[in-house]
């Protein structure tokens, strides 16, 4: 069981797992919205959520002095060279594969494409975003394959489960900076908790899963969508129990392995349809 361990905190350094649930949250909205997604597309989905992870890890420990704090980061600095190159490699081939995927999933990819360039550019001053803006961006990268293609018209209970999803993420995010606070103020890297402070931030981080979990409810009274929201909503249910009980869970970051698993949850309404 150890080395199964092991395996799989590498997988998380590497985020190969951030990956994986990308690619299960992508399929879960396809069936939902009744789109066969091809492969190739999947595939750039994630080499693109590969890309956006690691330069930023890349990105942060390229302005540590000295040792980073984090073994993530610690990580990125000892593989560096490595990791630049498999980047840079990973781009050609998700330029390679963006021409393959369909047009209109080409054209909105494109959009949020000038959305992540415009927000590197404005980054210098909105670095407390910065979890905002990879919540939005993961939440509308795993919908890029589906709602473009999909004939389903959009109601308001559709709406109200992709919320539902991105403040999952957001929240997924959120918690993961309280974790690292201190660490992150070592190595003077900015977060939402680094500007916010510890109570505001624990705070928005009960507010988002209580709201989410709410959501989950009205989705239940309301009866479309259940199976669904309830998979989502357990997403949530999750994260508030990685918090409440996050002093055990803070050794050798088991919160960061249990808390990006959360997004292989949805695998399980591929299964049961």
């Amino acid at each position: 069981m150890s080395s199964i361990i092991r395996v799989y905190r590498v997988f998380n350094l590497l985020s190969l797992d951030v990956v994986g649930g990308a690619v299960v949250s992508a399929l879960f909205f396809a069936r939902l919205f009744y789109v066969n997604v091809r492969p190739i597309g999947l595939i750039a989905l994630g080499l693109t959520v590969w890309i956006i992870y690691t330069t930023d890890h890349i990105r942060d420990v390229s302005k540590v002095v000295g040792t980073a704090s984090t073994e993530r980061h610690r990580f990125h600095q000892v593989h560096y060279k490595k990791l630049i190159i498999l980047t840079i490699i990973a781009i050609g081939l998700t330029i390679g594969a963006i021409l393959f995927i369909k047009q209109q999933v080409l054209e909105w990819g494109i959009a949020l494409s000038l959305v992540v360039v415009a927000y590197i550019i404005a980054q210098r001053s909105l670095k407390f975003l910065k979890e905002i803006f990879i919540a939005i961006l993961y939440t509308c990268g795993v919908l890029l394959l589906s709602i473009p293609v999909s004939n389903v018209p959009l109601t308001t209970v559709h709406y109200m489960l992709i919320f539902q999803f991105g403040i999952t993420a957001l929240a997924n995010l959120i918690m993961f900076s309280w974790f690292d606070r201190e660490l992150d103020q070592i190595d003077k890297r900015y977060s939402f908790v680094t500007k916010t402070g510890e109570p505001g931030t624990r705070l928005v981080i009960w507010l988002l899963l209580v709201l989410q979990l709410t959501m989950t409810v009205i989705q239940w009274i309301v009866g479309s969508l259940t199976v669904p929201s309830l998979i989502v909503g357990l997403m949530g249910l999750s994260l508030l129990l990685i918090f409440i009980f996050r002093e055990p869970l803070e050794k050798n970051e088991c919160y960061r392995l249990l808390g990006d698993a959360v997004f292989f949850l949805p695998a399980t309404y591929l299964l049961l349809q």
